[in-house]
């Protein structure tokens, strides 16, 4: 039976660097997969993009009302995994039906996203993920002080901020984003 699998990490932990890596080798072996980014993410536009400045073109740029199981059935025969660049985008309906897609069509899908915002808040995708995988894996990177980074720091101009929308993507309107362990996180956030 094939599995949903939720690969997570704080910022800059490879996700997207290593589902790049993963459509590789599917496809080095012959085989196809199908990707998918919820197009809340405009970051590269219909492409996947790393921060090592690979990127790859998705085949479904998801928004939030559409059907992922109906999407991913018309392609069934031809696809052998499913990949998803930021995950935590996807809502908890979107999230029900790729795990249908493993039950029902028998094809794996391997999710990539963060677990939490940048106020330790879960994501809908996330948390839905968190619930239902089959296979959960953290990808792993540290933080500036080298601890292990558990949590996203939002800077806009330069400067920590703790409040604001939830969603604002890296590298539009002076934001950007650093992977903090949990003792950076809270001395930031008490300095702020």
């Amino acid at each position: 039976m094939a599995k949903l699998y939720f690969r997570y990490g704080a910022m800059n932990s490879g996700k997207t660097t290593a589902l790049i890596q993963a459509a590789h080798n599917y496809h080095e072996r012959g085989m196809k997969t199908l990707i998918i980014k919820p197009a809340m993410d405009s970051k590269g536009s219909d492409k996947i993009v790393s921060r090592l400045s690979i990127s790859r073109q998705v085949d479904v740029l998801a928004d939030g009302c559409d059907d992922l199981f109906s999407v991913i059935e018309k392609s069934k025969d031809s696809v052998h995994c499913i990949l998803v660049d930021e995950a935590q985008f996807l809502t908890a309906v979107q999230v029900r039906q790729l795990f249908r897609v493993t039950a029902m069509l028998n094809i794996p899908v391997i999710c990539y996203g963060l677990r939490t915002d940048f106020l330790l808040n879960g994501f809908e995708g996330s948390q839905e993920l968190l619930l239902l995988s089959h296979s959960i894996e953290e990808l792993k990177t540290i933080c500036e002080c080298g601890r292990k980074a558990v949590a996203n720091g939002r800077k806009v101009n330069g400067k920590f901020v703790f409040s604001g929308d939830q969603v604002a993507i890296d590298g539009e309107h002076d934001v950007e984003y650093e992977s903090l362990c949990a003792q950076c996180y809270f001395k930031y956030k008490e300095e702020g």
